[in-house]
């Protein structure tokens, strides 16, 4: 067995699904990544669009000047049913979460089991190796990486398609300083002329030539974006709290795909589906402890409360109404008392009025003044 063969066994046996080696060669859709940051396509996500990460996407070797091989893994989590399979009626109080932040936090978990492969490597060849890894922490350009090793093609919902197990893993590299037999690219386009994702999803972000517009899309929206949401997209966003995995549910390749997944990424009791007035009524220590190992938290609390409110108003249930009167009245965070105002406007009714006139007569902070009034012209 040759070291290449040692390592992706090795892989396997710290949790890895998927392994493959490629090159560091520039990635041959680097220019697509340019275009897409020249259109805005990246909303607030300015870290993406530095010079110093455009630099090291077009070339690895900017990261690791020793580097020869790139070692491209992949771990597998839970996949949710499809949405024709899954059981939401008479729950209109339950919000929804991306199945990767089910369990515990990849940004945590993952980072020993990549320095353990590469202990391991050093261990084979009887020398330290050069080495920088990530798992979606790095200016690297992940999937086309994966793809040019062998592990699947870039869907048009611009997720990584394994043929034998779908899209749902969590990809992490390693670029190193010594030579790996790198694999063959994976050349096909499996999609053919399916469009599922597409129509499927909410915001309409998913564009032509495997390119999304993340501004649009609910994941970058109840995550990667700070500040309010705009008023056009809450509605789209349904009972999501954190992420979305709509695009994935309708694709195929996961219908039949292996359901086996990682066991260190079993669901949380308190999720996937969380009770939204509970949730809407945690208090900052209560959220730090609640999530302290979850991709939840990334979100913080004022975003993640936003987004709980959001998905109340959408639940268009009076029983929502108490909760989201306490929030606008008394959480410490406007923007979350923004989102809330929102809500109850969609929600309406007399409790709902009388709680946004109430409000409205002790509000200081302009952003919720303004939901307030345009909450109560709705109603």
């Amino acid at each position: 067995m040759n070291l290449t063969q040692m390592v992706k066994e090795q892989a396997g046996r710290l949790g890895f699904t998927l392994a493959g080696v490629t090159t560091p060669d520039p990635p041959a859709h680097f220019a697509s990544f340019e275009a897409w940051l020249r259109q805005g396509r990246h909303g607030e996500m300015a870290y993406l669009a530095s010079q110093r990460a455009r630099l090291c996407r077009e070339h690895p070797a900017q990261i690791l000047p020793e580097c020869r091989s790139i070692l491209v893994l992949g771990v597998r989590y839970p996949a949710p049913l499809p949405p024709d399979q899954t059981r939401e009626g008479g729950r209109p109080l339950y919000g929804r979460v991306a199945s990767y932040a089910w369990g515990e936090d990849y940004h945590e978990l993952l980072p020993a089991r990549l320095q353990a492969l590469v202990s391991f490597i050093e261990a084979q060849v009887g020398h330290p190796v050069p080495n920088r890894w990530y798992t979606d922490t790095g200016p690297v350009l992940e999937r086309d990486l994966a793809q040019r090793a062998g592990l699947g093609w870039i869907g048009k919902n611009t997720c990584l398609i394994n043929p034998d197990q779908g899209s749902y893993f969590l990809l992490a590299e390693i670029l190193l300083g010594l030579d790996l037999e790198p694999d063959p690219p994976f050349i096909a386009d499996r999609c053919g002329t399916c469009s599922r994702c597409i129509a499927a999803c909410p915001t309409g972000c998913i564009l032509l030539d495997r390119m999304l517009d993340a501004s649009r899309c609910i994941s970058y929206l109840t995550i990667e974006l700070k500040g309010a949401i705009p008023v056009d997209l809450r509605p789209q966003m349904g009972a999501w709290v954190f992420g979305c995995d709509i695009c994935q549910q309708v694709c195929p390749w996961n219908r039949f795909a292996s359901s086996q997944a990682d066991p260190a990424f079993a669901p949380n009791p308190s999720l996937p589906n969380p009770d939204l007035p509970e949730e809407l009524d945690l208090q900052p220590a209560e959220f730090s402890h609640k999530f302290r190992r979850s991709p939840v938290r990334r979100a913080k609390r004022g975003g993640y409360l936003r987004n709980v409110a959001v998905a109340l108003g959408n639940s268009a249930s009076s029983s929502a109404v108490p909760a989201l009167t306490h929030a606008l009245i008394h959480d410490p965070q406007s923007l979350v008392r923004a989102h809330a105002a929102w809500a109850l406007g969609q929600i309406g009714g007399t409790p709902a009025r009388q709680a946004l006139a109430e409000a409205a007569g002790a509000e200081t902070d302009p952003s919720v003044q303004s939901e307030i009034r345009a909450a109560e012209a709705d109603r």
